[in-house]
């Protein structure tokens, strides 16, 4: 369980924060002068080096959003240069990518950084530039809402690139494309120009998810812990009935991945924000708050007391480690790696759902707070200027065995993922704006 720390404030990591910036500018200019992008994005590093997996482009925004975020936490305008000409360079193809479920990822830390940076002024205002982010983000926003299957009690979800029968967890970040395409006043036309609410639809799949991929100890299965997340759901097609659990990244159906987890913990937690600027009944802000709250509840429960959690809470070598959650993760062990890209995630949102909750939510605020303090430290921050990673001890994929395992270890560790560093970035531009009082980070700004 996390040793939440009562008594840290944001402003005592302004000096780690200082040099977790000063790294992060060198890590991206070391990527960008190395890496071959013929070769596909960058995903993961191996001894150091970031390479590419033949899967999907899923990351490749946040290599260029990454360069956005340093921009907007540091000012250097040659990062913005960066990540304006990759953006229009290499990012229209994901735009109206059909096939996958991670709009969210790839635009809005692309497109939609850029369109809330001129929201905010902080960069200069030009009309034909907005319109062109705007219309980016309309257009992801309706095509990742068509992607959509239709549960026959009402409702339904944005599925998975596994096929109409699947609905993973991790798409509830992807609803931030539609959220920032309804606020811009976009709709989805289908056959006779039938309109389609992106609100709803945004509604609807986070219902769903809420509903199925999330746990609340009500009998479900044996294994019906409260906060338990699965990473996908299995549906009958043909007759929309819930089939079952599963998982693809995790270690089964019937436990927790713990990045699937903290997608959902931030995935809630910002649609909750967000909501705050609709008019809606309050059903939508009560199973969203119930899913927020039962998810972060488990993560901080299922941690070591650092906050950096193991790939998966039943992974089968944990039983080895003993009382592995009473004590800080132990990233070189021989048994099974840690997630740092999860902690990075979770720590976000644990932090909004704090904020919005207010003297309520406290503890989550202050359970953030923790993980961050760990994260910007060794052995987690990337020190050495030869290693092109930021966030160490991230992992990809453990049950196809994709995660690099240096030559004295036994499992995966000391590697970095382009989400996890993005994410990581995320966080700390999040709570540097905290500590100068500066604009609320929101995903959305004032793009109404």
């Amino acid at each position: 369980m996390i040793a939440v720390s009562k008594t840290l404030r944001p402003a005592d990591l302004t000096e780690k924060i200082n040099r977790f910036w000063r790294l992060s500018g060198e890590k991206i200019q070391s990527l960008e002068s190395a890496f071959d992008s013929t070769e596909g994005s960058p995903v993961f590093t191996v001894a150091g080096k970031y390479t590419s997996r033949a899967w999907t482009q899923w990351t490749q925004g946040f290599g260029f959003g990454s360069a956005i975020l340093q921009f907007d936490a540091a000012g250097d305008e040659a990062f913005l240069q960066t990540g304006r000409e990759k953006t229009l360079q290499m990012m229209a193809p994901h735009v109206t990518h059909l096939g996958v479920h991670d709009h969210g990822f790839n635009n809005v830390s692309t497109y939609g950084n850029l369109l809330r940076l001129m929201n905010e002024g902080r960069i200069e205002k030009n009309t034909w530039e907005r319109h062109f982010y705007e219309l980016a983000v309309k257009c992801s926003g309706a095509v990742q809402a068509r992607r959509w299957t239709t549960l026959p009690a009402g409702g339904g979800y944005i599925y998975s690139f596994n096929g109409p029968h699947s609905l993973f967890a991790d798409t509830i970040r992807s609803l931030r494309s539609l959220a920032i395409a309804h606020r811009l006043g976009h709709v989805l036309l289908e056959e006779n120009d039938r309109e389609i609410s992106l609100l709803e639809r945004l509604i609807s799949h986070a219902k769903t998810t809420a509903r199925y991929n999330v746990y609340y100890g009500e009998g479900r299965d044996i294994y019906d812990v409260p906060g338990r997340v699965a990473h996908e759901s299995i549906f009958n097609v043909n007759d929309g009935t819930y089939r079952c659990p599963n998982s693809q990244q995790g270690f089964s159906p019937f436990t927790t991945w713990t990045r699937g987890l903290a997608w959902v913990m931030l995935g809630f937690a910002e649609l909750l924000e967000f909501m705050q600027t609709q008019d809606l009944p309050d059903e939508a802000e009560t199973f969203m708050l119930r899913a927020a709250s039962a998810t972060c509840d488990f993560y901080i429960q299922n941690t070591p007391t650092d906050g950096i959690p193991y790939w998966d809470t039943g992974a089968p070598g944990l039983v080895r480690l003993g009382d592995y959650l009473n004590r800080p993760a132990e990233p070189f062990n021989d048994y099974e790696p840690v997630d740092s890209s999860a902690a990075g995630i979770a720590a976000q949102g644990l932090l909004r759902l704090g904020h919005y909750l207010g003297e309520k939510g406290k503890s989550y605020w202050q359970a953030g707070l923790t993980i961050l303090n760990t994260l910007l430290d060794e052995p987690y921050l990337s020190l050495d200027k030869n290693h092109q990673g930021l966030i160490l001890h991230s992992v990809y994929h453990r049950p196809n065995g994709w995660d690099y395992v240096p030559p004295d270890r036994k499992v995966p560790c000391g590697e970095s993922s382009m989400w996890g560093d993005y994410h990581a970035r995320e966080a700390v531009l999040y709570i540097q704006r905290i500590i100068r009082n500066e604009p609320y980070l929101t995903f959305w700004s004032d793009s109404k």
